[in-house]
């Protein structure tokens, strides 16, 4: 219980106005959202789903959401995010260190020294694909 005059912690989700109403918004379920989008054969990173949610300074964030991305349900496809550079910088969270690339090249996206090799024509921007 939080203390008289203080913020209750339970409360304490960012609110949206979405259609006219006031609304707590979850972050961990937006990047999980956003992530269940982006379409096999592409990746994204972690910056441009936090740009797209409206929280640009909260890569690491998008980040931390993905190491939990393996008990979500319905499934994230959490594989196909990596560094603003296209390097897979979250493989060790996938059981073994060859199982997101092991992913992604099956999915077609071809992988070398950990790096994404056609990052840039790969790349699905959620601010592109996605309404606002």
């Amino acid at each position: 219980m939080a203390k008289k005059g203080s913020p209750d912690r339970r409360s304490s989700a960012r609110k949206q106005v979405r259609d006219g109403a006031v609304q707590q918004r979850d972050f961990f379920a937006d990047v999980m959202d956003v992530v269940r989008e982006v379409p096999a054969g592409r990746v994204t990173s972690y910056g441009a789903i936090a740009r797209y949610l409206g929280s640009a300074r909260s890569a690491r964030l998008v980040g931390y959401c993905m190491n939990n991305a393996h008990a979500a349900r319905p499934p994230v496809p959490a594989h196909r995010v990596v560094n603003r550079s296209g390097l897979l910088t979250g493989k060790h969270h996938f059981g073994s260190p060859m199982r997101m690339q092991e992913l992604l090249e099956a999915e077609g996206v071809r992988v070398r020294n950990d790096q994404v090799l056609d990052f840039h024509a790969r790349f699905w921007d959620p601010s592109e694909h996605l309404g606002p």
